[in-house]
């Protein structure tokens, strides 16, 4: 609704600026005790005649008996964003917003773990993260057994029942259904490793592996065969791990009939039919299908051992 049109229906009490518009609903008179004006350009009136205080929103039919469920209602509906960050661009509807956001520049985590020495910057974080002390998962997949402690990663494993990969990279074709993914993915091109050992010169991509390869300095081995005595640092290892007691091979070859237990074997195999052999060695003009065979080679040819 255009000021024109207030001022054509009588909403608008006087020509006054377009930032500084009082308003009225039909059939009530605005006198200055009653008349409040929120922020720039919204305007509003309180009937105080009935004993009760309303507040009517002029860009649209809202009222309400609360300023700060209708000051809610102009940030979110019409598009204001007042609160703002001193230290970037970051702008928010909300005050409580803001004040989380800043959380990241001062590093503040005020909400901790009774029961470990995890702590973040939001309450919600830290609900979600009790769950993996309890088990508990409340997101459940209405078309697959998944179920998550995360609302957040459930929408994520929607998209794999779905196939849509909204998460697009503006360099490349990549896309994901993970902004995670997505994040990580960029590094790739800007070459940022914003992940840093504390007592190695190691730095990488993602938390994670930061994770993995801090296991090399303590020689934790958390991922263990219930099966039989090996134990591992990673969980993918464990998995493959598994594929040998079970028999699964899960990544077949689509020209023979070879099949493995992991995708780096397949890689490997796909050089036979297509002649490839990618790792090159740099002393002699020899190349190989596999690094280990590379490797062996320069042992043997280059070094003498």
């Amino acid at each position: 609704m255009t000021v024109r049109n207030l001022r054509q229906q009588g909403i608008i009490e006087k020509d006054l600026q377009a930032d500084n518009i009082k308003v009225k609903p039909p059939n009530l008179q605005i006198t200055n005790d009653n008349l409040l004006e929120i922020n720039k350009g919204v305007a509003v009136c309180i009937e105080k005649s009935l004993k009760t205080e309303l507040f009517y929103c002029y860009n649209c039919n809202f009222n309400i008996n609360k300023k700060e469920i209708l000051i809610r209602h102009l940030q979110e509906q019409h598009g204001r964003k007042p609160f703002k960050c001193n230290i970037c661009d970051y702008c928010s509807n909300h005050v409580g917003t803001l004040n989380r956001h800043m959380r990241l520049h001062t590093g503040e985590k005020p909400f901790k773990c009774n029961i470990c020495d995890y702590c973040c910057t939001t309450k919600s974080y830290l609900k979600t993260h009790m769950c993996t002390h309890t088990g508990r998962k409340p997101f459940k997949c209405n078309i697959c057994d998944y179920c998550s402690s995360h609302m957040g990663s459930l929408k994520n494993h929607m998209h794999t029942h779905t196939g849509e990969k909204p998460f697009k990279c503006n360099i490349c074709d990549y896309c994901s259904n993970r902004m995670t993914n997505l994040i990580t993915h960029i590094r790739r091109h800007t070459g940022e490793k914003p992940f840093k050992c504390n007592i190695c010169d190691y730095c990488c991509t993602t938390k994670l592996h930061l994770k993995r390869h801090m296991r090399t300095h303590t020689g934790d081995k958390p991922f263990k065969c219930n099966i039989c005595d090996y134990f591992c640092t990673m969980e993918y290892n464990l998995k493959t791990h598994m594929r040998k007691h079970t028999g699964e091979k899960p990544f077949k070859c689509n020209t023979c009939n070879y099949c493995c237990t992991t995708k780096s074997h397949l890689i490997m195999h796909m050089h036979t039919h297509t002649g490839e052999k990618p790792y090159k060695c740099n002393i002699c003009d020899y190349c190989y299908i596999t690094k280990s065979n590379l490797k062996r080679h320069i042992m043997h040819k280059h070094t003498g051992e």
